[in-house]
């Protein structure tokens, strides 16, 4: 466990930057040095003798450079124990010559996905996987991972970073390393084949290869913002067909996907049809009625203002009428599971207006969003409510019930801090993205004074428990006199104590619904 003379190295490196030096310090040391590929080219252009390690092995590099350096003469190798008796027979009976270090670094497969991403890529769907997919490398992370555990014996370099360092030890030690530094460069190179796996682990998950891979949308205009270029990895086919308008840009696809995440909560119309207006994400309208028409003339009354360019969803057929109405006013993107032929003729007059025939819902398990170098992976905010738990000082109505379980769902659709107010299964008011509950509660109070409603007998729902019982007051003053939050406050007796004391509904639902 004291300081080892390097006598044979494993080189197999994909960028060649800063190894000539090292190369030569280990050439003038007298080491063997093993190699591959390009890497054994590289070394031979320097008039250095290298030993191919198909040598080793009595195998070629085979299937593509898929096989080259796993086998048993080349892990043997690496592994082996230099003390254990066994180990060093079994190496003499199998002609495995002791390999003392191994420089590797593994294929670019970041890299290779920014290529792929990026908007100079014109490949297809099936080329850029293909791409990817081989610069997923085997043999790399299995040496680095051999030549790490057995630090005891052996050096592993792991990134080119580390060349330079391991050359200055060669020529101060005279061709040796200590134990210390054995495990120094053990250490990094986990963390490399850590950092690895992960990144490929996370592509798999945010692309869900090879169900959303089916396709590459390329050329969108740009991304969230015009000097933002941007791609779309995914198969719009099979959830939609496009029947008129201008190509998806970055912005619609990410209102449309709310827009569907909304209308899917709505899927049974036995109780009437739901229309939703969509702007940035959250849902600024929104209304159940007997009929398309209605709920769309209802869902547009909630908040004509905010309506203007935004994403139109339904879960039902738009026929002439509702065209005729809805052609009134400005929007981006209508979706729908079906649309009459007279209604497509109203609609399609504007070329640019996106029209989407949605065939179903996207099957999305996980949620993933890019962060700090990283991806968060969650489930999705499946369901409405976990338990219904009447604490307030009397039951809900019918009528009450209904309209906090709509109110619910659509605040589930809001970002938080949010506050929806419903009445008659009509958005009336939202606050949503606000930094305190009781400012978005002051918002969606001013959005309904501003388009006229009267929130008396109206219904509250939040998104998270109120830490006071400033809401209730506030709502309660304004003619509310139904709440639905899911609780889990330390001072929810507060907010139960003044809807008992008041003969308020307040239901507990213990699932909270968070959207950042």
């Amino acid at each position: 466990m004291s300081q080892k003379k390097i006598q044979s190295a494993l080189v197999s490196v994909f960028y060649k930057d800063g190894l000539e030096a090292l190369v030569h310090t280990l050439h003038a040391q007298g080491v063997t040095i093993y190699s591959t590929g390009g890497t054994q080219q590289f070394i031979e252009k320097l008039g250095i003798p290298v030993v191919p390690a198909e040598n080793l092995t009595h195998y070629p590099s085979i299937l593509g450079g898929r096989v080259k350096t796993l086998h048993p003469v080349v892990f043997g190798g690496i592994l082996g124990k230099r003390a254990d008796a066994v180990h060093r027979q079994e190496m003499q009976q199998y002609a495995i010559p002791e390999i003392d270090l191994v420089i590797v670094d593994l294929y670019p497969f970041e890299e290779t996905v920014s290529q792929v991403r990026s908007a100079s890529f014109t490949g297809t769907a099936e080329e850029a996987e293909a791409a990817i997919i081989e610069k997923i490398d085997i043999g790399g992370p299995s040496m680095l991972r051999a030549a790490a555990k057995n630090h005891s014996d052996v050096v592993v370099i792991a990134s080119k970073s580390d060349y330079a360092v391991l050359n200055q030890f060669l020529v101060e030690q005279e061709g040796a390393t200590t134990y210390e530094q054995r495990k120094a460069f053990a250490i990094k190179a986990f963390d490399v084949c850590t950092a690895y796996d992960l990144a490929i682990s996370n592509y798999f998950h945010q692309l869900q290869i090879p169900a959303a891979y089916g396709r590459v949308e390329n050329g969108l205009r740009y991304g969230e913002n015009p000097h933002q270029s941007a791609r779309f990895y995914g198969d719009l086919q099979s959830l939609f067909r496009q029947l008129n308008g201008k190509e998806l840009s970055y912005n619609n696809l990410v209102d449309t996907d709310a827009a569907l995440q909304l209308i899917r909560e709505f899927t049974d119309t036995e109780k009437g049809y739901t229309f939703a207006i969509i702007k940035h994400t959250n849902v600024c309208g929104a209304a159940q009625r007997a009929t398309v028409k209605e709920s769309w003339e209802a869902a547009l009354a909630g908040d004509p203002e905010s309506a203007f360019g935004g994403v139109l969803v339904v879960n039902g057929t738009i026929d002439k009428a509702t065209a005729e109405a809805i052609q009134e006013i400005f929007f981006e993107v209508l979706i729908a599971p079906a649309f009459d032929e007279d209604a497509l003729t109203i609609l399609k007059s504007k070329k640019n207006r996106i029209l989407l025939q949605w065939k179903t819902f996207p099957s999305v398990i996980t949620q993933v969003k890019s962060i700090l170098n990283g991806t968060l992976v969650q489930d999705t905010d499946e369901g409405n409510y976990k338990v219904w738990n009447e604490a307030g000082g009397r039951i809900t109505t019918t009528e009450e019930k209904d309209d906090l379980i709509f109110a619910n769902l659509l605040c589930k659709h809001l970002k938080s801090n949010a506050i929806a107010l419903v009445k008659n299964k009509q958005l009336i008011g939202k606050g949503c993205g606000q930094t305190s509950r009781i400012d978005s509660l002051r918002q969606s109070l001013e959005k309904a004074a501003q388009f006229k409603f009267d929130t008396k007998g109206a219904v509250l729902a939040s998104d998270a428990f109120f830490p006071f019982d400033d809401c209730v007051r506030m709502a309660h003053a304004a003619g509310i006199e139904a709440f639905i939050q899911p609780g889990g406050s330390v001072r929810d007796q507060d907010s139960i104590a003044y809807c008992k004391a008041h003969n308020l509904v307040m239901v507990l639902t213990e699932q909270r619904h968070f959207r950042h």
